[in-house]
């Protein structure tokens, strides 16, 4: 589309839209499949062709394996560099020779560790499996002749902490792409959780249900794509797919214009709360009260107020729910809007989903458990409300960028294969902010289109914390069909004592459902926020056995591994377009914030009762294996640190060698290095990414090993001593104030104490490298062959590490990396500037101490 947008100038997407057929979209380099991926159902497809479905539910998804000629080679590889491994550790072991023991015998703790590490990570990836929506399927059965669904109800849920780390927007973008996607409206909810209890975000989002309708049948007439209006927007040339191009035109117009008056209002909406607030407490407060923060309707707000109190603060404030748009069948409750634009939707379905304002109770008593804590909150709610089949949730900075993404996610739910056993359908995490280098590997399409595909050919892919559908159940901690009993208890132990709730999880489990939520009322909606107040879930089986996981900074991995447990299955969803969207921090700094969360969060699975070791009664051996991986990565970190450390030995005056025989050594490390490499390059075949891709995964890789990785360890060395867990950091959306540069984050450099041990490393290899130039003018007459080449080797090493931290070398060079030419020019400089010093000091020495 780019191109297309450049031939056509600026305002190609009003004079002439690119027009394309309704099966058509951006073009692709390869099918959904892939070249290297053959089908793998040709076998179940016939049979249920044959026999009609064995329950009359067609096969609603598509299953391709790789291909056996790469496939065999790359297991086979796999094997062979096993082997060598293992004589490796065999040959270092006869050989235990070193002229520092102790470092040599840290060294082979260390390449056991690796060895160990690499084959946690390698055996679960045997198998790659991908499998593909068959979206003609699901409608032929599902979408009926006169317009109506049968498909199952959705519950959607987006979660947001802060309206400062996450702007408004980019929340309300959210919404509207949720409001606008391609689902039966009568069987879709969204529900927003705001934890911060702030008006704000409810005024926005009675904005955002206004604005949206006009957005939703905007997109429904045009098939528009994205359906999230700040992305669409951004497009110069939208791709148009729709039947009315001669009225796109006009529609297009009125509709931006519309789309930048919502947004002003949203950035007005902190003024008109306050000068709101301030008169209503002139005319209804008495001198010295507090000043309350009030609502449109003259009401004083229940959550945190501007002028905070003890009760009227963020993390201390009522249970809030708030019915936005109620059933479509009802009618929104947004009164009468007076149409400012001339667009004609007489054929375009107008109605919108209910939407649904959350903000549970939170009080210092009470540990809130941060994003599961909301998430439970809102699976509570829910389920006096609409209780749907099925949960997706989303981040706040997430978009769905495909409007069919709901319904690809039903073929997996309601396949007649294994779709009652499925409990969650993962989605990749696909960014639009990152930078076209990906310096800091945000993309991670190494593990999203390759590990994941893997998990795909187990028991499924992990929980990775947004874009996920559940089946409702399945959080609720309820068996999978094939182990479960007959009659099960709901007691108020485990789910809590509000009995319609309970009531609700009978009927769910029962699948007792009713497309039509109740009525709104008074006494329904003290209920909801009674479910959702601070203490509900205290003493009850919420964020142990039932909901997401508690008391573990990553709720995603440790829940998703308590449901693998129980014996339920999950799948990956791969689509032609992506299905969904998001914002990546591009900031080097909150990358690795946010990478400290994860990894810390890792370790405290490790740690807990949820240990892949022991826990998970009923998950299936590899995927264990793949779990241990998950939780124990961090700890690699630790001996790549130490490694990256070593080059310091060059201020030795004297030769020190790790290992002896070195040249062999060496030489060992080579060909066990690059078979990695090449059994890479075979991954990256199979799983469709490219070579940047890899490198920047190599690159971040190393990066984080020397910093948070390691302070993931110390955090958790903290947390088993004082047992205080790791801090929940909201990672900032927040953008650098630059208007002309899209990318100004990535040049920000924001110096924190973890970026201590990776500029030791980086100043450590540049002076080990200047070092050894100045050794080899002051020693090449006197070394023999076998010294030069050790000397040789040992810098191969070097220049290895300054290569993988190369961005990292970028970061600290702030704006001035935007011509990174000045780095290559850097560098050498300073490898020469500490060569001359070297070589000036030991002229000086020698001229002094002549011995």
């Amino acid at each position: 589309m780019a191109s297309a947008a450049g031939a056509a100038g600026s305002n190609a997407s009003l004079a002439a839209p690119l027009l394309a057929s309704r099966e058509g979209g951006a073009k692709k380099p390869v099918g959904a499949k892939g070249k290297h991926w053959e089908a793998a159902d040709k076998d179940e497809r016939r049979a249920a062709k044959e026999s009609g479905g064995e329950d009359g539910r067609p096969l609603l998804f598509r299953t391709y394996k790789v291909k056996g000629t790469l496939l065999h080679p790359y297991r086979a590889l796999i094997f062979i560099r096993l082997i060598a491994v293992l004589l490796f550790f065999v040959w270092r072991i006869k050989h235990n020779k070193s002229d520092i023991m102790w470092f040599w015998t840290i060294s082979v703790v260390g390449d056991v560790w690796f060895g160990f590490s690499w084959l946690l990570n390698q055996l679960p990836k045997f198998n790659p499996i991908k499998t593909i929506p068959d979206m003609v399927a699901l409608r032929r059965q599902y979408d009926l002749s006169d317009g109506t669904s049968t498909l199952p109800g959705i519950d959607v849920f987006v979660t947001t902490a802060d309206p400062i780390d996450e702007p408004i927007l980019y929340t309300m973008n959210c919404v509207l792409s949720i409001l606008a996607s391609d689902y039966p409206v009568d069987r879709c909810a969204c529900y927003l959780s705001d934890d911060s209890g702030a008006l704000i975000q409810y005024e926005a989002l009675v904005e955002t249900a206004k604005f949206a309708t006009l957005w939703v049948p905007f997109c429904r007439k045009h098939c528009i794509e994205p359906r999230a209006p700040e992305s669409y927007f951004e497009i110069e040339a939208p791709l148009y797919t729709g039947t009315a191009p001669e009225e796109f035109k006009n529609d297009y117009s009125s509709v931006h214009k519309e789309y930048d008056e919502f947004k002003e209002r949203l950035d007005s909406l902190s003024d008109a709360i306050s000068k709101r607030s301030d008169a209503y407490n002139s005319m209804k407060t008495e001198e010295g009260d507090a000043k309350a923060t009030w609502m449109a309707n003259g009401t004083q707000w229940p959550g945190s107020w501007i002028d905070t109190t003890e009760i009227h603060r963020k993390g201390h404030h009522a249970g809030i729910v708030k019915v936005v748009l109620d059933h479509s069948i009802r009618g929104h409750n947004l009164g009468s809007q007076e149409s400012t634009h001339n667009l004609s939707f007489a054929n375009t379905d107008e109605r919108l989903p209910m939407l649904v304002y959350i903000s549970r109770g939170k009080n210092p008593s009470y540990d809130h458990n941060k994003k599961a804590g909301a998430l439970n909150a809102q699976l509570r709610a829910s389920a006096l409300l609409s209780n749907a089949q099925f949960i997706i949730n989303f981040d706040c900075d997430h978009y769905i960028n495909n409007s069919q993404a709901l319904r690809a996610a039903m073929c997996f739910m309601l396949d007649q294969r294994q779709g009652d056993n499925t409990a969650f359908v993962q989605f990749p995490q696909r960014f639009d902010n990152v930078d076209p280098s990906d310096r800091y590997g945000n993309h991670n399409r190494v593990f999203f289109d390759g590990t994941m595909l893997a998990l795909n050919g187990l028991q499924g892919p992990s929980y990775l914390g947004t874009g996920c559908m559940f089946r409702r159940i399945a959080l609720y901690g309820i068996d999978p069909p094939d182990w479960r009993h007959d009659n099960i208890i709901v007691d108020d132990k485990k789910f809590g004592s509000s009995i319609p709730f309970l009531d609700s999880v009978s009927k769910a489990i029962n699948q007792e459902r009713s497309t039509i939520p109740p009525p709104i009322s008074e006494t329904l909606v003290a209920e909801m926020e009674r479910v959702v107040s601070a203490s509900h879930d205290k003493a009850t089986g919420w964020g142990k056995g039932v909901g997401y996981i508690y008391d573990i900074a990553t709720e995603d991995i440790v829940t998703g591994f308590r449901i693998h447990g129980q014996g339920w299955r999950s799948m990956y969803c791969t689509m032609e377009r992506d299905a969904f969207c998001g914002i990546a921090p591009i900031n080097l700094t909150e990358r690795l914030h946010q990478i400290v969360r994860w990894s810390g969060g890792s370790l405290e699975m490790f740690f807990s009762l949820n240990n892949p070791l022991i826990g998970g009664r009923r998950i299936q051996a590899l995927q264990r294996v793949s779990y241990l991986n998950m939780t124990v990565y961090p700890v690699t970190s630790l001996f790549i640190l130490l490694y990256a450390l070593s080059p310091v030995m060059w201020l030795i005056p004297d030769e020190v060698y790790i290992q002896r025989p070195f040249t062999k050594y060496v030489v060992f490390l080579l060909v066990i290095i690059l078979m990695i490499h090449i059994i890479g390059w075979l991954e990256i075949k199979w799983a469709g990414v490219t070579w940047l891709d890899y490198w920047r995964n190599e690159q971040f890789f190393m990066i984080g090993s020397t910093s948070a990785y390691p302070a993931a360890v110390l955090h958790m060395v903290v947390n088993l001593l004082t047992k205080k867990g790791i801090h929940f950091r909201v990672t900032s959306k927040q953008t650098t104030a630059d208007t002309n540069d899209k990318f100004a984050d990535l040049y920000d450099m924001r110096w924190v104490p973890m970026l201590i041990p990776t500029t030791v490393v980086l100043i450590a290899n540049v002076g080990a490298i200047g070092v050894a130039m100045g050794k080899t003018i002051v020693y090449m007459g006197a070394w023999t062959i076998a010294q030069k080449t050790h000397a040789a080797l040992g810098l191969l090493f070097n220049v290895w590490i300054m290569v993988l931290l190369y961005p990292f070398a970028l970061a600290i060079m702030g704006r001035w990396a935007k011509r990174p030419v000045i780095l290559v020019v850097l560098l050498p400089v300073a490898f020469t500037i500490v060569c001359l010093v070297y070589v000036s000091v030991h002229i000086l020495l020698l001229s002094f101490l002549p011995f």
